[in-house]
């Protein structure tokens, strides 16, 4: 299983910007934390910043094909990019929405969410342990894919 983790802009001065809504923890000790937790869950991790939206959708494309689910943190872009959203739902993957804070309690702006109409699902508010939360949720989603596939192929056998 392959996950590709996507931080939008900003993301990368985790640790500087703003730490009473974001905290300390800087954005490279999240990805050690999640790559421990992929490669002792057997997974293989990728992951990739850009503060650039066309970057984003470009490296959700590559999702395509390549990885069997992704995280995201498009931080200010889920407020206002249908790009991201048309790029999430079309690549059709398992995607998980995370948010270090709790938009949906901060400014009016921040309420508007484009992206998670097209997401399997949202983590907000938790903190860096979010993407934590995010990991789990994806090895749970793909272990339901897999037990769907399975049982597809008995029925399909059993037909046979």
């Amino acid at each position: 299983m392959k996950i590709v983790v996507i931080q939008g802009p900003n993301l990368n001065m985790l640790g500087v910007r703003e730490q009473q809504i974001y905290g300390s923890m800087k954005l490279e000790h999240i990805h050690a934390q999640m790559k421990d937790f992929a490669t002792t869950n057997g997974a293989e991790i990728e992951f990739f910043q850009s503060n650039l939206e066309g970057e984003l959708v470009d490296k959700i494309q590559e999702c395509y094909g390549d990885a069997d689910g992704i995280i995201i943190n498009a931080a200010a872009y889920t407020h206002t990019s249908i790009a991201i959203r048309d790029a999430i739902s079309a690549v059709n993957l398992p995607t998980i929405e995370v948010h270090i804070s709790n938009i949906y309690r901060r400014e009016e702006f921040r309420k508007t969410n484009m992206i998670a109409p097209v997401c399997a699902s949202s983590i907000v508010g938790f903190g860096p342990f979010g993407y934590h939360l995010a990991m789990i949720g994806m090895f749970q989603f793909m272990s339901d894919i897999e037990v769907a596939r399975e049982a597809q192929k008995q029925a399909e056998s059993a037909q046979n």
